[in-house]
This record gives structure tokens, sequence and C-alpha cells, in this order.
């Protein structure tokens, strides 16, 4: 054994492990890339894909994805999946709060540190690391030399730094307004003293991401906090839970995860919070305005409602929305600051020819994966006029790729009518290609069989306006009778389609509504047992299916997703866009 090399950086979370490296330099997100149960990497996307996380310290650049990654960080540290520790090239919030809320109610941590970009490139050497509080150790083998952590080091907890607090902050901090509420504010000033606030600000309104089901611990979080006497201080709204609340058994769910889910959406609600159950809560009439201050979870919705509507929020992980909806109170950094908004990255498109829909969920999913943690500039679609149904599958895609809160679309976003008012000073500029697209699109087509055996709609829930589309696809047809189609969507859009007649076009064709959850959430038996291919116009889906559900898939239109629920099959041509794309070979540069 020889020692490689040491590398300071910042610790998030003092403690101190030593392990394994399990390296990629692709960040990763928890929910839909890390199975909750056993720890297994099961983003089918991912380098890491089969690796097991338990034992070994983890390097990657930061998180990504869903903002649910918290919770199933946590749940891997209450049941023995986790890794030894966790290194980082950039901070994420993401992470660090699923730590923090093991460590605050399970007293089970593990170590987070943070060294910057130069320094992570570095571990790539490493087969072996160790890290104690603030610096990391390579080595070619483990190590022989009888170290082992001190046993109060992994629960150590860092002072609550000097943050400017209110008299109000102060009476929850001293348990003035309950137990729950005291727990919450200590959750809340850790994870301002990590970003770096010197102040707290108000909101006025919460959308809770953490009232999905990832395991026991998710499930006893909440009850915890309803024990405490939780109620929430602002307006509150519910993500999809894990079940259609109504109908789970109708639908054969096992009651081994459908009796906790429901009981999860139970406990929330306890605590004050709307029954929403969707994952588009910017199609509810509380959508927030432009400038408005939210606290808003789930990946989708935080990009839509910074992009689209022009509100402020970060990308708020589960449990530290539910703690800032106790309080009222959130950091007052990021997205919330008005020079945290600018571009960090211009992306020039290429000159298009006619689009379809799926021409934007593809387009969010590849400047998702070239945009990392910066928030980008998009040029080219000036002329095109995306509506609201386009943005949504273009975020939902890009916060799938992405670790930002928000991205500009010159001419089309609030805050980029004018470019210039989202550029401060030069940044780094992406050219892409057609052919650049086209890798993206074989990526998420991961179907070699044209068989199709369902077709997924509704990731993100399905909007009135998409409904009308379906309606309007299906009418005078029906579906093929081995093919499932199923459609998610929130109770209120539901009742909507149902009142403009669209239901029972979408009903007379074969179709299944569900309410309540989301395609990222369902399993067998509604994917039928023997299905092995589905279909879906979502990029999201497309990209986390492979690794929740075990199943192949055909990504293309919404019209091509109600063809091949006709013919069972999918017609595994390119969309008219794309062809070209050969004879352009334009590399991306930075």
């Amino acid at each position: 054994m020889s020692r490689i090399t040491s590398l300071n950086g910042r610790s998030l979370i003092s403690g101190a492990a030593q392990g394994p490296l399990l390296f990629a330099d692709v960040g990763l997100s928890f929910w839909g890339g890390v199975e909750p149960f056993t720890g297994e990497v099961i983003d089918r996307h991912h380098p890491l894909s089969g690796e097991h996380l338990g034992g070994q310290i983890l390097a990657i650049p930061s998180g990504r994805g869903s903002c649910t990654g918290s919770s199933v960080l946590m749940e891997l540290i209450s049941n023995g999946h986790a890794p030894a520790a966790l290194v980082l090239a950039e901070a994420d919030e993401i992470l660090t709060l699923g730590v923090l809320v093991a460590q605050t109610l399970f007293e089970r941590s593990l170590p987070v540190l943070c060294i910057g970009n130069e320094a992570f490139a570095r571990l790539r050497a490493g087969a072996f690391a160790r890290v104690e509080g603030d610096r990391v150790s390579l080595f070619d083998a483990p190590p022989d030399d009888g170290w082992a952590p001190a046993l109060n080091e992994a629960q150590h907890q860092e002072p609550v730094c000097s943050i400017e607090l209110t008299r109000h902050d102060r009476a929850l901090l001293d348990g003035e307004h309950g137990k729950a509420a005291q727990v919450a504010m200590q959750i809340v000033l850790r994870m301002a003293q990590l970003q770096g606030a010197e102040q707290l600000l108000d909101i006025s309104q919460a959308h809770i991401d953490g009232c999905i089901y990832t395991g026991p611990a998710s499930l006893r979080f909440a009850r915890q906090l309803v024990e405490w006497g939780a109620k929430v201080r602002v307006p509150t709204t519910l993500n999809s839970i894990s079940v259609d609340q109504r109908r789970w058994r109708e639908l054969g769910v096992d009651p081994a995860l459908g009796v906790p889910a429901s009981a999860l959406g139970d406990a929330y609600m306890a605590m004050g919070a709307q029954l929403s159950f969707t994952c588009a809560p910017y199609l509810l009439d509380s959508a927030p305005k432009v400038g408005e201050q939210i606290v808003w979870a789930e990946s989708n919705a935080v990009v839509y409602a910074n992009s689209v509507l022009g509100a402020r929020t970060l990308k708020y992980p589960d449990y530290l929305d539910i703690c800032i909806a106790l309080t009222g109170r959130a950091p007052l950094i990021g997205c919330h600051l008005e020079d945290q908004r600018k571009a960090r990255l211009q992306v020039e498109l290429p000159a298009l020819g006619e689009l379809d829909d799926a021409f934007y969920p593809l387009l969010g999913y590849h400047i998702g994966a070239l945009a990392g943690s910066r928030i980008p500039l998009i040029l080219g679609l000036e002329d095109r006029q995306p509506d609201l149904d386009d943005l949504k599958a273009f975020g939902a895609a890009f916060a799938t790729t992405s670790a930002a809160p928000l991205f500009h679309i010159a001419g089309v976003t609030p805050e980029a009518l004018d470019p210039a008012q989202v550029l401060d000073g030069p940044v780094p500029v992406v050219t892409i290609s057609l052919t650049d697209l086209l890798h993206s699109w074989h990526e998420l087509n991961s179907a070699s069989d044209p068989g199709v055996d369902v077709v997924s709609l509704g990731n993100p829930h399905f909007s009135l306006s998409e409904f009308a589309r379906l309606a309007g696809l299906c009418q005078g047809r029906h579906k093929h009778p081995e093919v499932a189609v199923v459609i998610t969507c929130g109770r209120a859009v539901l009742e909507q389609a149902r009142a403009a007649g669209h239901i029972a076009v979408i009903e007379g064709f074969g179709a299944t509504l569900i309410s309540d959850t989301c395609w990222c959430m369902l399993g067998e038996p509604v994917i039928p047992c023997a299905a092995t291919t589905l279909m879906t116009n979502s990029a999201k889906y497309a990209h986390y299916a492979p690794g929740l559900v075990g199943r192949k898939v055909h990504f293309a239109s919404l019209a091509e997703c109600v063809n091949a629920a006709c013919s069972a099959r999918a017609d595994g041509g390119l969309p008219q866009w794309l062809p070209a794309a050969a004879s352009q070979e334009i590399p991306a540069h930075v």
C-alpha cells in the first residue's frame, strides 16, 4: 500500500471513513438512479450502473435530477446500504440534506466533502480513499496502518453560524412554536450555514416532494413531525405520491407499498398541506406569479416555476421543503437573488425544419447534460413560439440531466425576452448540431424490439391542453387489445378534462387514467409483468424507466405513441427534423 496524494476541501458534513473509491465524472440522481433498499446504481445511462454504493467512498461531481435524492440517501443511511462517505466536486444541497436529516432524526451520518473541480479530477488515480474532516487521502490499495475513525466523529455537528435572525426566527428556534417547528428551524439554519446565507427570507407558498414513499424512513420522518405537532405556516401543495390513493387496491398494488405510501400522503395532509398530489403544481390555480418567492421541490416543478413562470425558488431537497413550510423562512441565496439567475452558458441551435412535440423534450435532455450546474441561455428558438406544454416537456427533461434550477430561452421565457438581461459579461458558448441531438435520440431509444406493450403518458402530469390533443388523436380509434395505455395526471386537471369531454373519448380509446401518482413511481402490475417494451413521449421517463422498471423504451411524439398503441409496434423511424443530421457534423465546443 502507498499513499498517492492527499487533497483538502470543505467539509459539508464532518466525519471520517475509508473504503474502496467509486469514481465517476458524471453527476448521479439518487432518485431513479439508486435503488433505495439495496444501494445499487440503477441509472442504466450512468457509468456506475450496476455498482453497489454500500461501504464505498463515492466520488461524483454532484448530484443531479430529482429532489427526492435526499430521501433516497436518508433511506440508505437508515438501512445500512449508504456509501461510507461522499466526495463531491461541487456542494450538493440535495445529498447533504439527506445526511443532515438522518443525523438529526436517526443519529446516523456519513461525511460529505467538497473539494472543487480541479482536485476532483485527481481522484481518478485512486483505488482506495480515506476521508478525515476536510481532507481525502488516496491510496493504490487498502492501507494497513490500523487506522480507525474516532467513535464520535461521524456524529459531530457543526455549530450554527451567525445568521441574521428576526424575533420570530428566534422564537421558532427556542421552541416557542412547538418541537416540530423548532427542529425544522434547526435544519433550515444548518443548511443556510452550509450554503453561506447571511439571512433568511419570507416565502409565500411551498410544494412538498418528500411525500414520495422511498421506504420506512420517509414515513418515520413524516410521522415524527406529526407527533411533534407540525403545522405548515404557508399555503402548501403536495407532489405526486407513490400510489393512486383512491384506487391502488383496484389497480392491484401490493399493500406493502400501498398502505405506507398512502399513509405518508395522509401524514403530510395532517400537517395542513392541500390534497393536490401532482408533480405539475404549475397547472393549479395557486401557481405563483413573476417574482414571487416560493419554496418548491420536485425537479421539473422547480425548473418550470423559475424558467417559465418567473417565480423564485431553489431546487429544494426533500425534507428541507417541509422544514421551510413549517417555518415560512428560507435561506436568501441562489435563484432567490437577481444576480444568481444570470446565464452561465450560451447554447446556440442549428437551423431547424418543421418540428413535432418530441423535439422539445429531446432538446431539454441534451442541453441539461451539457449545462451541468450552469444556467443556460438558449438561442435559436425565437421564432418557434414553443407552447407551455413544450416548455413543460423541455424543463422536465432538462431537470433530469442537469443540476441547474433554471433555464432561459431567448425571446421565449419571461426573463430572456431581451437576452441581454440575463447575461452578465461573456459566458462559454456551446454550438450543438442535429447530429448531437441524434446521439441523444438514440440514448433515449433504448429498445431494439419494435414491439410495444405499454404506452406511458403523463410524466410530468398531463395538462388540460395535452388531454385535448390526445382526445383528438384518439377520436374514432381503439388501442390494440394487447397494449396497455396509461396516463397519469393530477386530480384537478382530471376533473377539468372530464368536464370538457376529453376523458370519455380517451377511455373509449381504451386508456387507463391514474391520478395522485406518476410514472416514476409506477411498476407492476400497472405495467403488466409480461411487458418488455414501453413507449413514451417523455424524455424524463425514457431516461429513468430502464432502471426503475427494467424495461426498454421507445421515445417518440404523442402522435407516434397513439399510433403505436393501435398497432402494438413502433415504426422505428426518425422524426423528419433529424435525418439530415448525418450531413451536419458540427461538433459541440465550449
